[in-house]
C-alpha cells in the first residue's frame, strides 16, 4: 500500500478529488495526477497547521512547494536543514515584502524564526485531524480553492507571502472571481443611518452588476450582504472561522441565503475552525485584496473596519469613505480615514462605482464601462484574432489584467476566443 505524507494514497486521492472537483464529482472522469493531488493535499493541510497569513509558512511554501514543505515538516527536520533546503531551492524571495528591492534575492528567515514556526506547526500535524476536515467539508459541500483555479480572485496573489495557502468555499465558485466587485464594511453597531445609506449604496451598485463583498458581521456587512440579495444581486463573504460553522450565529439564515442565491462563503481556515480575534483581522486582508475598491460606510476609531481598509491602502486599492455626522462616534472613524488615508470621500453608488473604475459611460454610450475594459476593447479587432500578450501588449496592461477583463467579457457575451486568439463581438464593438 503506498502512502502520501503518512496516509494512505487512495484515501488522500479520494478526498482531494472531492473537494477540488466538487462532492458531486464522478471519481471515474477526474484527472489522476499524482503530483497535482499531492500538492492539493498539501494546500489543504497548510491551512490547518499555520494560522492566517503566517508569512513563514507562505515564504517556506513558496521556496519549496507545499508538498515539499508539509514533509519537510512531518519529517521533523529542524530549522537549519529546513533553512538549507530553503537556499538549495534557488527561490529569489521575489514579492516578499521583506525586501525592499523585488528584485534582489531575500535571504529565508533566520533559524530562529523557522524554529519557532517549526514549533507552532508541528502540534497542529495531527492525520486524523486533517482527514476529519476534509470529510466534513464534503458533507457540508464545500470546496477546497487552489492558487490559480476555480474561485480563486487574482487580487488576493498581490498578498505576496501572507496569501493563503488555499481557500474553502461553499456555494458558486464564480462569485468571488467576479471583475466587477467592492467589498462593503463597517461598524457592528451600526446607527439607522449608516445602514441606511448601506443598503440604499448597496443595491444601487447591484444595479450596476457589482459583485459585494463583505464579512457577515453584525451591523454594517449584515446590511450590505442583505440589500444585495434583495436587489437580486450576487454577494460574497469572507469568514473568519470555518464554513460549516456560520458566525454570528444570528447571521445563520443570511449565510445560507447568500450561497444558495449565486454568492459564494470562504474561508482560508478548514471546516471546523472557531473563529477568534486574530482570524478576523487576517481574515480583513481577504476582503480587500478580493475587491477592486473597499469603501468604509460607517465605522467608530477603533472599528476593525479600519484594519479592513489599512490592508486596502496598503495593497493601492482603491478606498472610499461616507461621511457622517461631524457629532456622531459612530462616522469617526470614516472621518478619520478621509483625513489620514487619503480616502475618498463617497456618498453614493455612483460615486462608489466610479471609485472602483467604472464610470457612469464611456464615449460609446455603454453603460459602466471600465477603464481596463475600454482599453482591452481598443486593442481588440473584430476580424483579426489576437492573443492576450498581443492584447497587453497593445493596451498597455499587465497580462493578469487582460486575462481577467477578458474572462469577464467573455460572460458578457462581448467577445469569443478562437484558435489563435481573441476577437470582439462585432455587434459589441
Amino acid at each position: 500500500m503506498s502512502s502520501w505524507f503518512g496516509l494512505d494514497s487512495t484515501l488522500i486521492e479520494g478526498l482531494v478529488r472531492r473537494l477540488r472537483d466538487g462532492p458531486d464529482a464522478d471519481p471515474a472522469g477526474m484527472a489522476s495526477d499524482a503530483d497535482s493531488l499531492r500538492e492539493a493535499f498539501a494546500r489543504a493541510a497548510w491551512t490547518m497547521i499555520a494560522e492566517p497569513g503566517d508569512g513563514v509558512s507562505g515564504f517556506v511554501v513558496a521556496a519549496l512547494g507545499p508538498a515539499e514543505a508539509l514533509s519537510a515538516v512531518i519529517e521533523r527536520a529542524g530549522p537549519t536543514e529546513l533553512q538549507r533546503r530553503i537556499l538549495a531551492s534557488g527561490w529569489p524571495g521575489a514579492g516578499n515584502p521583506a525586501s525592499s528591492d523585488a528584485d534582489e534575492p531575500v535571504a529565508p528567515p533566520a533559524s530562529r524564526v523557522l524554529g519557532n514556526a517549526l514549533e507552532r506547526w508541528r502540534p497542529r500535524l495531527v492525520s486524523a485531524d486533517l482527514v476529519a476536515a476534509c470529510e466534513t467539508a464534503i458533507s457540508v459541500g464545500a470546496r477546497l480553492v487552489l492558487p490559480g483555479g476555480l474561485g480563486w480572485h487574482p487580487g488576493l496573489g498581490d498578498l505576496d507571502v501572507h496569501a493563503p495557502h488555499a481557500l474553502w468555499l461553499r456555494g458558486d465558485p464564480g462569485a468571488p472571481v467576479s471583475a466587477r466587485s467592492i467589498a462593503m464594511v463597517g461598524a457592528r453597531a451600526a446607527s439607522g443611518y449608516g445602514e441606511h445609506v448601506t443598503a440604499e449604496a448597496a443595491a444601487g451598485l447591484v444595479d450596476r452588476a457589482f459583485t459585494i463583498v463583505s464579512g457577515a458581521a453584525y451591523g454594517i456587512d449584515g446590511a450590505a450582504h442583505r440589500a444585495a440579495l434583495g436587489s437580486g444581486g450576487t454577494t460574497v463573504a469572507y469568514l473568519a472561522g470555518g464554513v460549516d460553522r456560520p458566525y454570528p450565529a444570528g447571521h445563520d439564515a443570511l449565510i445560507r441565503r447568500i450561497r444558495e442565491s449565486g454568492g459564494a462563503v470562504v474561508s482560508e481556515s478548514p471546516c471546523g475552525s472557531v473563529p477568534s480575534k486574530w482570524r478576523f483581522l487576517q481574515r480583513n486582508r481577504l476582503i480587500a485584496a478580493a475587491s477592486s475598491a473597499t469603501v468604509v460606510l460607517e465605522a467608530g476609531s477603533r472599528s476593525g473596519s479600519i484594519n479592513t481598509a489599512g490592508h486596502a491602502a496598503s495593497l493601492g486599492r482603491p478606498l472610499g469613505a461616507v461621511p457622517g455626522p461631524v457629532t456622531s462616534p459612530s462616522s469617526a472613524g470614516c472621518h478619520r480615514l478621509i483625513r489620514e488615508y487619503a480616502a475618498t470621500c463617497v456618498t453614493n453608488a455612483e460615486q462608489m462605482a466610479e471609485l472602483a473604475g467604472w464610470s457612469a459611460s464611456d464615449d460609446t454610450g455603454e453603460a459602466y464601462a471600465s477603464v481596463e475594459e475600454r482599453r482591452v476593447r481598443d486593442a481588440m479587432s473584430v476580424r483579426s484574432a489576437r492573443s492576450v500578450d498581443a492584447i497587453a501588449k497593445e493596451s498597455g496592461l499587465s497580462v493578469r489584467e487582460v486575462t481577467g477583463v477578458l474572462g469577464a467579457l467573455d460572460l458578457a457575451g462581448v467577445v469569443s476566443e478562437r484558435e489563435h486568439g481573441w476577437v470582439l463581438d462585432a455587434g459589441r464593438a
